[in-house]
């Protein structure tokens, strides 16, 4: 059984663990407000890119002409899988949950006999690939001297995708991020953006038909390395909200769990006090009845 003091020191450890995921919890609450405007103000741009490529693309007449950063390199045989994690960790299952998704997708690309790339944004996403796929990664760029993040940012990651690819280093490239959906939930999700997966023209409606100037060709030779600069800023200020969230919930179950840790160390403290009271009065008792 323990004594007394070890009790007394494992509560007092206890309410300090308490403090800092208390103090860690409000720090995220605080800081999930900016990062949950500025992801939700980045969908509707990124979605309308999506959808102004696509009509684009669908006005080509000679698809054999559309540039190879939309046409593909004609094979499907090498894909990089970009995989977006956080660099620090006490943020529930939100980076192992990201990784899994892409582990899964890498296990049945090479079931299907395609060679399979990482690139690694994020310290922790690394450190849990490495352990089965550290010869396939490619690459790693973290993040950790940003304190806010910037389209340059992700335009230096967008860079490095495209450096990849002029040097026909892989054939199909994947993003993978985790999409805040609310506080306690985030879903991790897989992106195509080489060839980019773009929105089918609806059939509904009167069908419109665009004159562009320049002609679409030039139009697509500007807009696509730029498509994924601004789809892998998207992604990072999705993770970025996601992370927060996923830190704040975990940091306030850990909050409730120490709670409960201290009622029961200080029951048990009590019960312990109080049996060595108890055996102190006996021994006194038994001595002046011997007497």
């Amino acid at each position: 059984m323990a004594s007394l003091k070890d009790l007394r020191n494992r509560i007092a450890a206890t309410k300090a663990t308490q403090k800092i995921t208390k103090a860690m919890q409000m720090v995220a609450a605080s800081k999930l407000r900016r990062a949950q405007a500025a992801a939700l103000a980045a969908r509707p741009y990124a979605e309308q890119m999506d959808k102004v490529l696509g009509n684009i693309a669908a006005a080509i007449s000679d698809p054999a002409s559309a540039p190879r950063l939309l046409a593909g390199t004609g094979s499907d045989q090498v894909v990089l899988l970009v995989v977006c994690t956080a660099e620090r960790g006490l943020c529930g299952p939100f980076n192992s949950a990201i990784v899994r998704l892409a582990r899964d997708r890498a296990v049945a690309f090479a079931n299907q006999g395609k060679q399979v790339k990482f690139l690694c944004v994020g310290r922790k996403g690394f450190e849990q690939l490495k352990r089965l796929f550290e010869k396939q990664i490619v690459d790693v760029l973290d993040l950790r001297g940003v304190r806010r993040l910037r389209f340059e940012d992700a335009q230096k990651i967008a860079d490095r995708i495209m450096d990849l690819y002029d040097k026909g280093g892989f054939d199909v490239c994947m993003l993978f991020f985790s999409r805040f959906k609310s506080v306690m939930a985030q879903i991790p999700t897989a992106q195509q953006i080489i060839p980019p997966s773009l929105p089918e023209e609806q059939a509904d409606g009167a069908q419109l038909s665009y004159e562009y100037e320049p002609d679409e060709l030039d139009i697509l030779t500007e807009l696509l390395p730029r498509n994924i600069a601004v789809q892998v800023f998207r992604a990072l200020l999705e993770n970025a909200a996601s992370e927060q969230g996923a830190r704040m919930t975990a940091m306030d179950n850990a909050t409730r769990n120490a709670g409960e840790m201290i009622r029961a160390q200080t029951l048990t403290y009590n019960r312990t006090r109080q049996a060595m009271i108890t055996k102190e009065l006996i021994e006194i008792i038994s001595g002046a009845e011997a007497l």
